[in-house]
């Protein structure tokens, strides 16, 4: 479901732009039988449906709500709005200095973190662009293989992207944190299930499983019975996320 905001809610129904891709030229698909062991959506648009909608820059109707920048000004008043709000880097704490923020999360699993695509070469049959499997670096260090770009994590979310804001973005007094709201990493280094009555387990990192891990649970359980991030031990890191987050060049 797309949301395309207020105004378009509110607006006559005949007063809306209608693009109805169903119309666009669809090529040989239908006759070609060579490549219909899997279907997708993209057989029934054609190259001239992917390209109809990248015409019209599905993309950019997703930017009038989210915004994906970095903020030079938080005082400009145009960060007033709702689609900055959920981009950190382009909002700021509110004056809380008594206020700590913790952010915790698991390491230890190879995560997915950017691929290298490629065209393919018969598009109305098959879905417009692939991972390049081919793409890889014979340096064993590399976190390049079959096409895709993997780093330290929880299998689903990076650690930088995890903990940057507390490593960094956060920490100290910032254009971000105006107050100096102290902040904590809490790592949980994924261990594997030793058994099977052990369930997802309990020293999980993984993205979901986490939450069955008991240090974790644990350390909720202690904040919310008042503890502070000094009586938790402060910062609890197994990666290396000060010295990434340390190489970003970031005003703030």
């Amino acid at each position: 479901m797309i949301s395309f905001g207020k105004e378009v809610a509110e607006a006559s129904p005949s007063d809306i732009k209608r693009v109805d891709f169903r119309g666009a030229v669809k090529g040989s698909n239908v006759a070609n039988k060579s490549c219909r062991d899997v279907w997708t959506e993209y057989h029934d648009m054609g190259v001239g449906g992917v390209k109809a909608v990248a015409d019209y820059k599905m993309m950019s109707r997703g930017d009038v709500h989210y915004s994906y920048g970095i903020a030079d000004d938080l005082s400009d008043p145009k960060y007033q709005h709702y689609k900055y709000w959920s981009n950190p880097l382009e909002t700021k704490l509110p004056n809380a200095p008594e206020m700590e923020i913790f952010s915790l999360y698991g390491v230890g699993i190879p995560t997915e973190r950017a691929y290298v695509y490629k065209v393919t070469p018969a598009a109305d049959c098959s879905i417009p662009f692939q991972i390049d499997i081919s793409a890889n670096v014979e340096d064993e260090d590399s976190c390049l293989k079959d096409g895709v770009f993997n780093v330290d994590g929880d299998e689903t979310v990076p650690v930088l992207s995890s903990g940057f804001m507390c490593a960094k973005g956060w920490r100290g007094k910032t254009k971000y944190n105006p107050s100096g709201s102290r902040t904590y990493i809490r790592e949980y280094d994924h261990a594997p299930p030793a058994n099977f009555l052990e369930g997802r387990g309990t020293q999980s990192g993984a993205h979901v499983d986490i939450m069955g891990n008991f240090a974790l649970i644990e350390d909720v359980m202690r904040v919310a019975a008042g503890k502070n991030g000094e009586d938790l031990g402060g910062d609890r890191v197994y990666s290396d996320i000060f010295k990434w987050a340390e190489r970003i060049d970031l005003k703030l």
